[in-house]
């Protein structure tokens, strides 16, 4: 017994295929190839979703590719240089679109807090998270004691808003209910 397609399907199949890990190898290489052409950092290695790169003002650099998407900068120093901060934006940008001045002083301010609090500091800028923290760790980034953490976040239009909510309820849109 043979099975055939309709004619849709048999075209549609070669077009779908290639959208499979390829694909998602292919996002990862662009989005690893955008974080080099902003820090000017050189990859070290790939393995799987994910690059690690080799940048003069930090320790550990290394980018997730499966969502959300991230990066992860390290410093064995305490206190490190602006520079890095500096590193953190850029990528910043690359990654999410976020603006890199913006991102370096928010990176900036988050470290100061963790310095002061001994507790890890998060903020959302715009497209970005980022969290910075500083002190000994015991997990894999032992021996960094700054780290900070630029994820991407949802986009704006993704969060659900309270409008639709309020007409299921009959309630009028400026009205609070209650």
């Amino acid at each position: 017994m043979t099975v055939r397609l309709p004619i849709v399907c048999a075209l549609a199949l070669p077009i779908l295929i290639p959208l499979g890990p390829a694909h998602a190898a292919d996002a990862c290489d662009a989005l690893t190839a955008r974080i080099i052409r902003a820090t000017g950092a050189s990859l070290a290695g790939r393995a799987g979703p994910g690059a690690v790169f080799r940048a003069a003002d930090a320790e550990r650099m290394s980018l997730a590719c499966r969502a959300p998407r991230r990066m992860v900068f390290g410093s064995l120093s305490r206190e490190p240089e602006r520079r890095f901060f500096n590193l953190v934006g850029q990528a910043a940008q690359a990654l999410t679109g976020a603006k890199a001045k913006a991102v370096e002083t928010l990176a900036l301010a988050l470290h100061q807090d963790s310095l002061l609090t001994g507790t890890p500091r998060q903020e959302r800028f715009k497209q970005a998270i980022l969290r910075c923290e500083t002190g000994p760790r015991d997990d894999s980034l032992a021996g960094s004691l700054t780290v900070c953490i630029v994820t991407a976040a949802r986009s704006a239009s993704a969060k659900p808003t309270s409008r639709p909510l309020r007409r299921r309820a009959g309630l009028f849109a400026n009205r609070l209910a209650g």
